[in-house]
């Protein structure tokens, strides 16, 4: 018995010490597995975070989003200089705001406010996201709920994607877009504060209380998809400075009311060509400025900055030959094949450039034709 008891005294130890082992590997085993899960759950939250940040939503919105620099022309002083007369004395001043692009064809919505003026005597030049700047023409414009609509003659446009405001609700969140106090183009989070809505219960006013200052005038309200809702418009303050309130018309207030605007005044102009013309070729002065006396037609100028036949290729020294099927004659013939197309229509307009004969395709845009003739 005693040599039983001294055999397993001495075969206990290895035996023990094999479990101890092999309760220390399945443990690391345990460890292990545990760690591959984190790291896994890890791996799997890692995107949650990263679109928690909206960068997507204001990547898409963003390129839509303009600055706006209008000369306001004003009335400064008023002085009595008899009892039946009195001089107005007048002042130019800066105004900058922002705006949205809504078309390819180059249609901008912004505030009247950013481009209103005495005697709507518009100067208003655009800079787009990548830097661009061109002239912009005041279209047409709506007092009542303060809203204007420009038009540019730019390639590759980005128009912005319009969302349904009438999805909205309070606690939503949103973003502003614009260029405030002219320190380039920024963006703003906050929420829908309140909804005003009229009697026919359509949202009339957002409020939001993302930040919107000088300069946020006419840039866009998005919501976490990148989609207009607003067009940011005014603040509540008695400093002059945000104080939390802001407000914002509603996107399908504003969208509706720029496409009636724009058919007006598609209907209310003639297409614009933008070019200054000279004088209508004859013998004699085809002979003097090419060296040939058989070219007819009307001596370019000066051709506008992103006007239709800039854009077209139409170049200061070419002579306008032929717009469409009619010979160019004179100023009052060219004028008149012109004025009978609407902005947005393509015409083909046949220049002579280099002793050479182009038919160029151009898409008219707005204007006041200007023809003179020496």
């Amino acid at each position: 018995m005693q040599q039983l008891l001294r055999i397993l005294h001495f075969t206990s130890w290895p035996i023990i010490c094999g479990v101890l082992v092999a309760l220390v590997y399945i443990q690391y085993q345990q460890l292990s597995e545990f760690s591959r899960q984190t790291a896994d759950i890890s791996k799997t939250q890692e995107p949650r975070s990263n679109t928690a940040s909206f960068a997507d939503a204001i990547s898409k919105a963003a390129p839509s989003v303009v600055s706006i620099n209008a000369t306001s022309v004003n009335v400064e002083s008023v002085e009595r200089a008899a009892e039946d007369r009195v001089n107005l004395y007048l002042g130019e001043r800066a105004s900058l705001g922002s705006g949205v692009i809504v078309s390819e064809q180059g249609f901008i919505l912004t505030n009247l406010h950013v481009v209103d003026t005495l005697f709507d005597a518009f100067d208003t030049e655009v800079t787009v996201s990548d830097g661009r700047r061109t002239p912009a023409t005041v279209i047409a414009w709506d007092k009542a709920n303060d809203l204007a609509v420009l038009h540019i003659n730019m390639d590759d446009l980005a128009p912005i994607a319009i969302g349904d405001d009438k999805q909205l609700e309070v606690g939503d969140i949103v973003f502003a877009i614009g260029y405030p106090r002219n320190i380039g183009q920024s963006v703003s989070q906050g929420i829908v504060s309140a909804l005003t809505h009229n009697p026919n219960s359509s949202i009339s006013i957002i409020q939001t209380d993302a930040a919107i200052n000088p300069g946020n005038s006419g840039g866009a309200l998005i919501d976490t998809n990148g989609k207009l809702v607003g067009l940011n418009s005014s603040i509540f303050s008695e400093s002059g400075n945000f104080e939390g309130i802001g407000f914002a018309t509603p996107a399908s207030t504003a969208v509706s009311a720029m496409e009636e605007l724009v058919k007006q005044a598609i209907a209310a102009n003639s297409g614009y060509l933008g070019v200054l013309t000279g004088e209508a070729l004859n013998e004699r002065s085809s002979q003097l400025f090419f060296g040939i006396n058989h070219i007819r037609g009307m001596l370019v100028e000066n051709v506008d900055t992103g006007g239709a036949a800039e854009r077209a290729g139409i170049q200061p020294g070419d002579v306008i030959t032929r717009v469409e099927e009619t010979p160019v004659i004179d100023g009052q013939n060219i004028m008149m094949e012109i004025r009978n197309k609407k902005p947005g229509d393509t015409i083909t307009v046949q220049v002579y450039r280099n002793g050479q004969t182009f038919n160029l395709p151009v898409t008219l845009g707005f204007g006041e034709a200007l023809i003179i003739e020496t």
